[in-house]
């Protein structure tokens, strides 16, 4: 197993319950004693877990995280969080838009960093997050197009409980989604309602563009929305481990780090 592999999953292990054992470690992790000491030690000094006596625990932070992952926070509830991480991502994905192109913006706090650089270049949106059509429609050249569907109030999501949603005919340069998690078994998602969502974004653009700030590669795991390998670009801040960025590169995606 890896370093990467097993960091993650070492990383997963913590999430689920908090604290983890020495000795469980050593049953799950096909490694040996000497290795796992050394990786809970790179993990502590990289600020992801605590060490303590007879195993490992969360940092106030990550367990903090892990809560609200587990509680399927919405979007409205995480814009307040790691905000100057978020700002430096959003400026980048816009900075990847072709004036005048037509993109798919996914909802999600990371992916509504990008609408205030938009202005300037001309885009068709498709977008069936309300938080990114408030931040757009103040941009008098940007056209927006929603689906059809009903509107979900916590996600702040249009989805059509149909595949014919109004939007098929739309199709964009790229598509920028967000995600609950990043993982060995890809881009995670733990609402059911937004894979649903996700999953139709997908098939309007060409390139699939992740935005995702650096505590997502650590956060607890939920459903795939889809594999790392059908990833085209991520964009993430300097707080991702070498171990978590090396991943990336492996699985064929380009990947960005920008400074918070």
């Amino acid at each position: 197993m890896h370093a990467a592999e097993r960091e993650q999953l070492i990383l997963r292990l913590v999430h689920e319950r908090g604290f983890i054992g020495v000795r469980e470690l050593d049953h799950r992790v096909d490694a040996s004693p000497a290795t796992l000491r050394r990786d809970l030690e790179r993990l502590e000094t990289e600020g992801r877990l605590i060490r303590v006596r007879g195993g490992a625990r969360l940092t106030e932070a990550e367990e903090a995280a892990a809560s609200e992952g587990r509680a399927a926070t919405p979007v409205h509830g995480n814009i307040g969080r790691r905000v100057a991480q978020k700002t430096a991502i959003g400026r980048v994905a816009a900075a990847l838009c072709s004036p005048g192109e037509a993109v798919v913006i996914d909802g999600g706090s990371t992916t509504l960093q990008m609408c205030p650089h938009l202005a300037p270049l001309g885009l068709q949106v498709l977008t069936n997050s309300l938080h990114v059509v408030n931040a757009l429609l103040p941009q008098p050249n940007t056209r927006i197009t929603l689906p059809g569907g009903q509107v979900f109030r916590e996600q702040s999501i249009v989805l059509s409980a149909f595949e014919e949603d109004g939007a098929g005919r739309f199709h964009g340069a790229r598509v920028f989604i967000g995600a609950q998690a990043v993982g060995q078994r890809g881009v995670m998602q733990n609402d059911v309602l937004l894979i649903q969502s996700k999953r139709r974004l997908l098939q309007r653009a060409d390139e699939i563009v992740l935005l995702v700030d650096s505590s997502k590669f650590a956060a607890p795991a939920g459903q795939v929305l889809c594999p790392l390998e059908q990833v085209g670009i991520l964009v993430t801040d300097d707080g991702v481990s070498d171990a978590s960025a090396q991943a990336v590169e492996r699985a064929g995606v380009k990947l960005i780090v920008t400074p918070a």
